[in-house]
């Protein structure tokens, strides 16, 4: 139990309100579905980031280091120019999914570093150049598939330090009163000017709907005061004289369509922009808009730094010693709240987790997507092309998702937009710091807005009929657990939903009725040798991965269904059921086609609908490996408690004694276990995973057996497999994504998980070589606590390698710069043999698991030290 610090009794008392504002701007709003309009579906074409600063957004906004109120109507960030560059600096920069040779990908330097769950502390970094950006050169980077992305620091730009570093600290002295300090460092070895543009703007409500009201910022004193059309008002004060400048949200038709004959607002959205680069008489000398900015031009010596006291309130308050005390008290209580969740951690691997959880808490995001809304387009709008509403449209059968919610995101610039088993992970790690806001995502995306009226979870906005792995239930198991195992009517409310989506997964993605799961990419793209999600005419795919998955959905519907039935004995019903049904899917899986006996291992498997001559996929693949993963121990006493439960499973398995093979019955020593992988087979598949050659690599374990390291696996001429570490060489169904041998944190968590089952339900006397070859036998806790250690070391300074740590390969700065060793990047997925950090940058989502796992160890630690 831990103990109520301040920050744990904001999260007691009233977390609502305490959370009323938070970091819920986007890195990005422009390429994403929501803001395409286009008749094609480029989504990236129609609204290029050259079009950001200059058209209003219709669903949401995006801005530097900034933050919002949950509705996002009242937005504040910060925008900065160098004095060189072309355009000022109000978002983040990357490329497309066709500019980029590896897909899209964010080209700035900014970390997350701090953040509580009622966001009442938080620190976010940015490193900006003094020499102009290098938009053109990024662009033009002149590489192929065969190459490693082109990034900022290879520009040369930062060459000599010429850089600005900039940090920004946020502290509510209470819910809607928020304390700002801004420093910029000039780490250039000469003096320098840096403009620092705070900016407060509305969110564009207006512009959608005939006779919308609009809400107004105007000035007072040298402040910003906004005014919302609901009567709310906020003010913006700051240190020094700056100069305030005022514009609209509104588009600058003009520069972008200048045929249009809609008229351009006199004072548009890049009014601040034109004026501050230009010199352009573009703000508005009325001093009143609904974008305004404070602008300071800061001249810092080399070496020092400038800052900044803001603060952003209902009422005028002080930037003196309240401001101060409450910095240093919000700073003080964060490192208070940190210090109970892993007290038997080291040090290093404190730093980890808080910016793990720091990244996660910062990527929460207000997402806002009316389906119905958008392919119809907007009353005060030009309608949009006539093709959005073809049935083979994106999204046409989802007309029902109507979303303005605040949801924890996998990236807030290569993923600004929830995908559904990104967020099952998340709260899998969120539960640890904030257990309400956890339950409440995961119910949210089980909400009416969100689920099929078939049962089906939204998948992400580019294709929401997608299919992603169903972990929901195993996330909903794990989350009441870490809340204390006691909110029953939540877990209620979320085994009826899933209830709806695993009959949508038995009748939809088993279409002969076999047993054996399809789903298609189900997360892990370019994983086979061919695209699993558009097979030709005829053929069906019976998947490992797919079949593993249900087993797992299955497993914890029925330990779901079990707690509840502990008060409420209609659950039994339920829990037989699921039971029965595990036993079936783990008699077709392992008798059916897709376990090799020969191999140990599991094979997705290609045969003709309604029969005929099967063939299996034989490449050695996370998919073999999800089935492991399908394990659970029965509670003690669980029986005694439930007699209809008990004497029907006996019943059961005494009428049908072809699926005892999935139940390992306990003893006094140790509980019953239900498992794909039954004792038998379990020692040769680990085989597999525990073999350096294969799967164990020093980080964790591959998706893809290194075995095809220079020997690709070939289903047919053009279905190749090859073991690629890094990025894939190739845009084969995978874009920016690759499965095909790097070290991804969902599903290591998941078989570290299955682990400590299967050393719980096995009991201590089970071992293994591991790792394989190496003549050492180790229970399989042990294996799982190598691999998560395997798993934190990719974060950690290596003493042996210099202090480098994995995640940032060989760049030398993250070593050798004290001002850069600190900042760590979390990132998509990891180089299958040195660690390296690969894809999206700051996908805290789920490499964000890296945290549970920390106290995971610390926790073992602790028990160790106490016997």
């Amino acid at each position: 139990v831990m103990p109520l610090d301040p920050e744990r009794r904001r999260l007691a008392d009233d977390p609502d309100q305490w959370r009323r504002w938070g970091p819920y701007l986007s890195e990005r709003a422009w390429g994403t579905v929501r803001e395409d309009y286009s008749a094609d579906g480029k989504a990236w074409q129609h609204f290029p980031h050259d079009h950001a600063r200059s058209q209003a957004y219709r669903w949401s906004e995006d801005g530097l280091g900034g933050i919002c109120d949950a509705d996002q109507r009242l937005c504040l960030a910060f925008a900065f120019w160098n004095g060189r560059d072309p355009i000022l600096k109000e978002r983040t920069f990357g490329l497309t999914g066709d500019e980029g040779n590896h897909g899209e990908d964010v080209k700035e330097l900014y970390w997350y570093r701090d953040c509580t769950p009622t966001h009442s502390w938080m620190r976010w970094r940015y490193v900006y150049p003094q020499n102009e950006f290098p938009y053109r050169s990024l662009v033009e980077h002149g590489r192929d598939r065969s190459q490693p992305e082109l990034e900022l620091m290879d520009t040369g730009v930062l060459d000599d330090d010429r850089y600005w570093d900039i940090t920004v600290d946020y502290a509510k002295a209470a819910p809607d009163d928020v304390c700002l300090r801004l420093r910029v460092r000039n780490a250039g070895p000469d003096p320098a000017t840096l403009h620092v543009l705070p900016t407060l703007w509305f969110r564009n409500t207006w512009s959608w709907d005939l006779d919308a009201p609009r809400p107004a910022i105007g000035e007072q004193d040298g402040m910003l005061v906004a005014r919302g059309v609901d009567g709310t008002v906020m003010t913006l004060r700051g240190d020094g004289e700056p100069e305030p400048l005022f514009c609209d949200n509104d588009t600058n038709i003009s520069r972008l369509w200048p045929s249009s004959p809609q008229p351009t607002p006199p004072f548009p959205k890049d009014g601040i922009n034109d004026h501050v680069v230009g010199a352009r008489p573009t703000v508005n000398p009325a001093r009143n808009g609904t974008k305004a900015a404070l602008w300071y031009p800061l001249d810092v010596p080399p070496g020092e730094t400038a800052e900044l006291r803001l603060r952003l309130s209902p009422d005028p308050s002080d930037l003196g010693r309240s401001w101060r005390s409450t910095l240093t008290r919000r700073a003080k209580e964060a490192d208070e709240f940190y210090a109970a969740l892993a007290p038997a951690a080291t040090t290093d691997e404190r730093v980890v987790l808080r910016q793990a959880f720091a990244g996660m808490l910062w990527s929460k995001q207000y997402y806002h997507y009316d389906v119905e809304r958008w392919l119809a387009g907007d009353p005060a709008q030009p309608p949009p092309p006539p093709e959005r509403l073809d049935a083979h449209a994106r999204n046409t059968g989802w007309r029902h998702v109507d979303n303005r919610d605040i949801i924890s995101m996998p990236d807030t610039w290569e993923y600004p937009w929830f995908a559904a088993w990104d967020l099952a992970f998340h709260c899998m790690t969120l539960a640890h710091v904030d257990p309400a806001f956890a339950k409440d995502q995961l119910r949210l995306i089980t909400r009416e807005w969100y689920m099929h009226p078939n049962g089906q979870l939204p998948a992400y906005e580019w294709n929401f009929g997608d299919v992603n792995p169903p972990v929901h239930a195993l996330a909903a198991l794990t989350v009441f657990r870490l809340d204390g195992g006691a909110d029953r009517d939540w877990l209620q409310r979320l085994f009826h939903k899933l209830l709806l989506g695993f009959t949508w997964w038995a009748n939809v993605k088993d279409p002969e009725g076999d047993l054996l799961f399809g789903g298609g990419f189900l997360g892990m793209d370019n994983v086979g040798p061919f695209n699993r999600s558009t097979l030709p005419d005829g053929l069906v795919l019976e998947q490992a991965d797919g079949t593993g998955w249900m087993a797992i959905y299955c497993l914890s519907m029925l330990e779901m269904a079990l707690v509840l039935a502990e008060e409420d004995p209609a659950y039994e019903d339920a829990a037989i059921k699921f039971f029965e049904h595990f036993t079936m899917i783990s008699k077709a899986i392992n008798d059916h086609g897709l376990w090799d006996e020969d191999d140990a291992f599991y094979y997705d498997r290609v045969r003709p609908a309604g029969g005929g001559e099967s063939r299996p996929v034989r490449v050695r693949s996370m998919t073999g490996l999800i089935p492991l993963c399908a394990v659970a121990t029965a509670e003690t006493g669980i029986a005694a408690r439930m007699p209809e439960f008990q004497r029907r499973v006996a019943d059961f398995l005494a009428d049908r004694p072809e699926y005892r093979p999935a139940v390992d019955l306990g003893d006094s020593e140790r509980p019953t276990m239900l498992a794909l992988v039954g004792r038998n087979r379990l020692p040769r598949i680990l085989e597999r995973l525990a073999d350096t050659g294969e799967f164990l690599s020093p980080h964790g374990v591959r998706s893809l057996s290194a075995v095809y390291r220079g020997r690709p696996f070939a289903f047919a001429p053009d279905s190749v497999v090859d073991y690629e570490p890094a990025e894939s060489t190739t845009d084969l169904f995978g874009g920016n994504s690759n499965w095909r041998g790097p070290v991804w944190f969902p599903v290591n968590h998941l078989i570290i998980h299955a682990l400590r089952r299967y050393a719980h339900g096995l009991g201590s006397g089970v071992t293994v070589e591991y790792p394989a070859g190496s003549g050492s036998d180790v229970g399989l806790d042990d294996v799982a606590t190598d691999l998560a250690g395997r798993l934190v070391s990719i974060f950690l300074p290596d003493p042996a390698d210099g202090g480098r740590r994995p995640v940032f390969a060989n760049r030398t700065r993250f070593v050798d710069d004290p001002a850069w060793t600190g900042d760590l990047l979390f990132h998509e997925y990891f180089h299958g043999d040195t660690g390296a950090g690969l894809g999206a940058a700051h996908q805290t989502g789920w490499t964000g698991l890296v945290a549970d796992v920390i106290i995971q160890l610390s926790d073992a630690r602790a028990a160790a030290a106490g016997a």
